[in-house]
């Protein structure tokens, strides 16, 4: 028995966590948190740094050590080479696409989304006055989900701008190879767009998949993108608000200079501290959240044929988000509303992540193995009962 299958629901509402308390009389599995807790290192640091009294405006010691620990980091887990003048405290990545909206893509260009995509990456581009291209990933015969090269092509012609690339990618569960990666880019190298790369879920891959950084591979896929990512998923700390602006050419780094006082101001100190702490000293919990959550996602794979005939799932490379293809249920464009009603299980309707998601559903699996279990069997008996009606 691992010791987070010893978490319990009781102890996770009593928590206060709005995965847990938003929908108090559910299993919550909408919100991609994790319910395991902080690492201890980052709760003995965050109790320091609260005793020193660094609550206040971000010092530029603690700036400079989140950007050492974030480039090293990167370094040593992915091969990718990082000037540690280059990466920049935010407040999160949705900050950080409102900025490369703002400053780094053609003002008025379309902003091209592969879908199902994150939620807020359908939202936050028209508030900021800019038309969205959906363009749905291919599926090929084994149900992986690929980039419709033709498809992205024609969207970048008709004025697409700035492609919004996820990877490790929320909610299919990809981890895209260099070589798809590499076709991407020339794609948008050959329309002279930009790249917003959302990488928050890096640290977050599971055996057999390697997370390579879009801005990595090659002198264009660095001169045309700037990247996001953050400690938070992989170590639960979004509620700090930190993240990490990644520049990596001579003219973006050139453009920033004078945004960085408004740019970086919506970063916490205590997010900083503890984004910079994950990053050097939180290895040995990242590769036990990792293993764990690799039982959990095989179990899924095993136990969602079983358990929910007619539902269909590709086992993630990577993230905690499974994506379930509910289609043959007969449940409508919304599953998830049927599952909240009759199951007490609240996930997420994929038709939320764009119109390719019609009929399929986001549950987020880094929860203890019981209330896993708990969950598909509370779903199991919805479908029982609904199929005796």
């Amino acid at each position: 028995m691992h010791r987070f299958d010893a978490i319990t629901a009781e102890a996770l509402r009593s928590s206060g966590s709005m995965k847990w308390t938003t929908y108090p009389d559910a299993i919550g599995a909408f919100v991609a948190e994790s319910d395991f807790g902080v690492d201890p290192e980052i709760a003995v640091a965050l109790h320091a740094a609260v005793d020193r009294g660094l609550v206040g405006y971000l010092p530029p010691a603690e700036r400079t050590a989140l950007a050492e620990a974030c480039a090293d980091f990167h370094r040593l887990r992915f091969g990718w080479e990082i000037d540690p003048g280059d990466v920049h405290p935010i407040g999160d990545v949705i900050s950080a696409l409102e900025l490369t909206l703002a400053h780094f893509s053609a003002p008025g260009s379309k902003v091209v989304v592969p879908t199902p995509a994150y939620m807020p990456f359908l939202e936050v581009p028209l508030l900021a006055g800019r038309e969205i291209v959906e363009v749905p990933f291919a599926t090929e015969a084994d149900g992986r989900s690929v980039f419709d090269l033709e498809a992205l092509d024609a969207a970048f012609a008709d004025g697409g701008g700035l492609l919004v690339l996820t990877n490790p990618h929320n909610p299919l569960g990809r981890v895209f190879t260099r070589e798809e990666l590499s076709a991407v880019s020339e794609v948008v190298e050959r329309h002279g767009a930009r790249v917003f790369a959302d990488e928050i879920h890096a640290p977050m891959v599971y055996p057999g998949a390697v997370h390579v950084p879009y801005a990595s591979i090659s002198e264009v896929t660095a001169g045309h993108t700037v990247t996001a990512t953050s400690a938070s998923k992989a170590w639960n700390l979004p509620g700090l608000k930190c993240a990490q602006l990644i520049l990596s050419n001579a003219a973006d780094v050139k453009r920033f200079r004078p945004l960085k006082q408004e740019a970086t101001i919506g970063a916490g100190t205590l997010g900083v501290v503890a984004n910079a702490v994950a990053y050097r000293r939180g290895g040995p919990w990242l590769d036990e959240v990792v293993e764990y959550l690799d039982g959990n996602r095989r179990l899924l794979a095993e136990r969602v044929p079983e358990l929910l005939p007619g539902v269909r799932m590709r086992q993630p490379e990577g993230t905690y988000i499974a994506w379930l293809d509910c289609r043959e249920l007969g449940l409508g464009e919304h599953p998830a509303r049927f599952f909240r009603k009759n199951a007490g299980v609240v996930l997420t309707n994929g038709i939320d992540c764009g119109e390719a998601g019609a009929g399929f559903a986001r549950l987020i699996f880094a929860t203890p193995r019981p209330i896993l279990e708990e969950m598909l069997t509370r779903m199991a008996a919805a479908l029982d009962d609904l199929s005796a009606r």
